[in-house]
């Protein structure tokens, strides 16, 4: 009997070992590994720089608390300023816990900085913000809401996409509006960004927080260092973990000046955030990035990949389309997609869902085109051996 709560709907595999693009379950089977640990393990499993850095940081210090100095706390904060054109860092361990401080920050700065009794924050249906009482009510999918009751108040949440319903749930009492630039776990869909800048300009209109949600899009997952900058906005608040440190713990908040003041001492904290080990791990990820020049890597095996996709869309009958930006993908299917990930898993493929049919593919950054056509052509069988067995049951 396992000890552990059955809260995670596990797959029949336990992963021992990984290195590069590949992973390595207790029976010494390989698989080439298109999930990245859900967006995280961006430069693949143990990279050696990353690795280095840790290892340096292990002889030195691995904790001693907020109560003091943190160098590489600055060194990261700055790198982080610097390519997003953002003011403030506040770090901490995780993306819900990067979007709990963005929710705090923008109640604390209407009502401590403007002196205004504003509290509600807007979001959108299909969003998915994290799993603490504050971050699953903002998220906008009910299914992770179940039983949970009574959730805190000061969230509205509006249909994605509709700028009437956003318009009109505006009210003397909101702060702020938190957005997904394309939604992961809501089925991988990019925002309209004509619908974007409208968002962004009612924020202006009035005076409210544009927050932005890039727990999953941030550190070059869709080909930019953020998603915000294919959107030509610029957002307030902008949150991010997974892809921080490649594999070891770590969120933050980057924030504009003028929101400075209402995270003052004493205001919020985290025992953990920030510490040594996860700042090393942040700074050799964004260095492993810029110096391979990773993000153009993206953007090119990103639209590789869409292309060979694209071509199960008109080779297979459960292929609806193909969606995403960079190298955070989703193949829209018309069956449930949990017999499509259970037979891509046997045949060596890990990807994982986006919902009940959408698969979605978040590879490594240092992955090639070998290994993307290889992934395809395994779902190309995959899903031609799903159709034979449909039309062999309808016609039974």
């Amino acid at each position: 009997m396992s000890h552990l709560f059955p809260n995670y709907a596990r797959w029949p595999l336990a992963i021992v070992r990984g290195e590069g693009n590949y992973v390595w379950d207790e029976q010494g089977n390989k698989y080439l590994d298109f999930v990245s640990g859900i967006a995280v393990t961006s430069l693949g499993h143990a990279p050696a720089a990353v690795k280095e850095k840790l290892k340096q940081q292990l002889d030195q210090l691995w904790h001693s608390s907020n109560l003091f100095q943190h160098p590489l706390q600055e060194q990261l904060a700055d790198k982080l300023a610097e390519i997003s054109g953002l003011d403030r860092v506040l770090f901490c361990n995780s993306g819900a816990e990067a979007n709990e401080a963005a929710i705090k920050l923008a109640r604390r700065y209407a009502q401590k900085v403007l002196n205004q009794d504003r509290y509600e924050i807007i979001t959108f249906t299909g969003s998915f913000h994290g799993r603490t009482l504050a971050t699953l009510t903002a998220t906008g999918q009910e299914k992770v809401k179940d039983g949970f009751a009574p959730l805190p108040e000061g969230f509205v949440t509006v249909p994605f996409q509709d700028i009437e319903a956003l318009r009109e749930a505006i009210s003397s009492k909101t702060c702020a509006v938190m957005l997904e630039l394309v939604q992961g776990e809501g089925g991988v869909n990019p925002a309209d960004p004509e619908w974007v800048a409208q968002v962004a300009e009612l924020c202006r209109e009035h005076d409210l927080l544009l927050m932005i949600d890039e727990v999953q899009t941030g550190i070059g997952r869709t080909g930019s260092w953020f998603a915000f900058q294919q959107y030509g906005i610029e957002p307030d608040v902008v949150t991010v973990a997974k892809g921080l440190g490649s594999g070891f713990p770590v969120g933050a908040i980057l924030a504009k000046e003028k929101t400075n003041e209402a995270f003052g001492p004493g205001s919020h904290g985290t025992t953990f955030g920030g510490n040594p080990l996860a700042m090393a791990a942040g700074l050799g990820t964004l260095e492993e990035i810029e110096t391979h020049n990773l993000l153009s890597r993206v953007q090119e095996l990103g639209d590789y990949f869409k292309e060979h996709l694209n071509r199960l869309v008109a080779q297979s009958s459960l292929v609806k389309s193909v969606r995403g930006k960079g190298l955070l993908l989703g193949l829209q299917l018309t069956i449930p997609v949990q017999e499509v990930l259970e037979t891509t898993r046997e045949k060596g493929v890990l990807f994982l869902p986006a919902g009940p049919d959408v698969l979605r593919i978040l590879p490594p950054f240092t992955t090639n085109r070998s290994e993307i056509q290889h992934a395809v052509d395994v779902l190309s069988d995959v899903l031609e051996e799903l159709e034979d067995k449909q039309k062999q049951h309808h016609s039974a």
